[in-house]
């Protein structure tokens, strides 16, 4: 479990991260994601940005990688079952992706019925 000052160091460096990325600075954005999950190995909203960030410089399995790491840590992440349909079927990988996008498909639905 991470501790505040942890969560705040992760939460920096996910912000720095954010930046870079956004003005195209992606190997970079790589290194701060990396340090803000360093800090937190719980926080999932930056391992989403490196799979993004990953899946941009066309380094898929690394990309894979770390949705997995997502989905094992929350398996009702509906965006860890979709970038990793995305990333499968970028790399020609047809059954592994339509098996993701179904799981999202699923938890989505799961997700609107407890909404009623």
């Amino acid at each position: 479990m991470s501790t505040e000052p942890n969560r705040q160091l992760a939460e920096d460096h996910y912000y720095s991260a954010l930046d870079l990325f956004a003005d195209g600075q992606h190997e970079q954005a790589v290194a701060e994601y990396c340090k803000s999950i360093e800090a937190d190995p719980t926080f999932t909203e930056a391992m989403h940005g490196l799979a993004r960030a990953y899946q941009d410089l066309e380094r898929y399995d690394e990309a894979i990688e770390i949705a997995n790491r997502i989905a094992q840590l929350d398996p009702d992440d509906i965006l860890a079952h979709t970038s990793l349909s995305i990333l499968y079927q970028k790399k020609g990988m047809v059954p592994e992706a339509e098996a993701e996008a179904n799981k999202a498909r699923v938890l989505d639905w799961k997700r609107q019925l407890k909404k009623r």
